[in-house]
């Protein structure tokens, strides 16, 4: 059994493509992180063990290492296509654990960088820079995802943090007055009516979405505030105590290869972190340009050492503290 994303691409096509190559039925169970988590705390604690392999995001795989969950994955691959140090962007498997054996990952792209404007109300050309967001005209006119629960708002207001600093974020959170929501959908909602014709962490599927439907929605990217890089859930693991321990190799190993993890890739559109895939299935505007220095928000030293100070100091600035 492998755990991973509730995504329904992912879940119909994994096992199907892993069967019909080895002749072996592969049982998919996809949820939310936090669930898979808790559903695999709750199946220990009973003494059953019943997940081979899991793939998740950083937050999660922090806890499966933590809580001594794993098995080390590198003496697990063996497949030469694996294994070959020029077959990956980085000119090797990109291990995110401290020990680099635990964790590899196989997804890396920008989870953020865009600007999203009604092109009635604001013409894409009027930013050229982020800070042109403070311009007093804006004000009220800004919406954001919730930025102060898990998720692409968050997300935002700490990369705006960690770029621009700590006057940016109290400028553009408090003083410019934004619109906030947790509804990924009432956000997309608000920009395609005017109501808010700016958005600085849109679902940007629902924005291209609307606008192939004709609506006057646009995406623009800021050079003077480059992305950050994700992992989304695109991290891999082996479980200990694994019920089918053959099948569990053979799975990671073939998921690792070129074959996998350009099936994993097409699945939600992402670049991966393999150098052998053709990628221009990928979203143009997730792809990390050459050159560009990147925040990596999914780096283990920023989830183990970073993350909760930055999160508590954005939420504490939103409370005007």
């Amino acid at each position: 059994m492998v755990m991973g994303s509730a995504d329904p691409t992912l879940r119909r096509e994994l096992p199907a493509a892993f069967s019909a190559k080895f002749g072996v039925s592969l049982e998919y169970i996809g949820g939310r992180g936090g669930d898979n988590l808790a559903r695999l705390r709750m199946e220990r604690r009973a003494g059953a063990y019943t997940v081979d392999a899991v793939t998740a995001g950083v937050t999660n795989m922090v806890e499966y290492y933590h809580e001594g969950l794993l098995d080390p994955l590198l003496p697990a691959l063996l497949l030469p296509e694996v294994l070959d140090p020029a077959k990956w962007k980085k000119k090797k498997l990109w291990f995110v654990d401290p020990g680099e054996k635990y964790i590899l990952r196989l997804y890396n792209y920008l989870a953020s960088g865009l600007l999203y404007l009604n092109r009635e109300q604001v013409k894409p050309g009027s930013f050229k820079s982020v800070h042109e967001l403070l311009d007093p005209k804006w004000k009220g006119k800004i919406s954001s995802l919730d930025p102060t629960i898990s998720g692409p708002g968050q997300a935002e207001a700490t990369r705006f943090y960690l770029q621009l600093g700590e006057e940016f974020v109290k400028r553009l959170y408090i003083d410019q007055k934004p619109a906030f929501s947790r509804d990924k959908r009432q956000i997309v909602d608000w920009l395609a009516r005017g109501s808010y014709p700016i958005s600085i962490s849109a679902e940007t599927e629902f924005v291209v979405e609307l606008k192939k439907q004709g609506l006057p929605v646009d995406m623009v990217s800021l050079p003077d505030a480059p992305g950050t890089l994700t992992a989304g859930n695109g991290l891999l693991a082996l479980m200990n105590r694994a019920p089918h321990p053959n099948a569990a190799r053979l799975f990671v190993n073939w998921l690792a290869s070129k074959e996998g993890a350009e099936l994993l890739g097409r699945a939600r559109q992402k670049p991966t972190t393999r150098s052998d895939i053709d990628e221009s299935y990928a979203v143009s505007w997730e792809v990390p340009k050459p050159g560009v220095s990147y925040f990596d928000l999914h780096s283990w030293e920023f989830t183990m050492n970073m993350r909760e100070k930055v999160n508590e100091r954005v939420k504490n600035i939103l409370k005007g503290q």
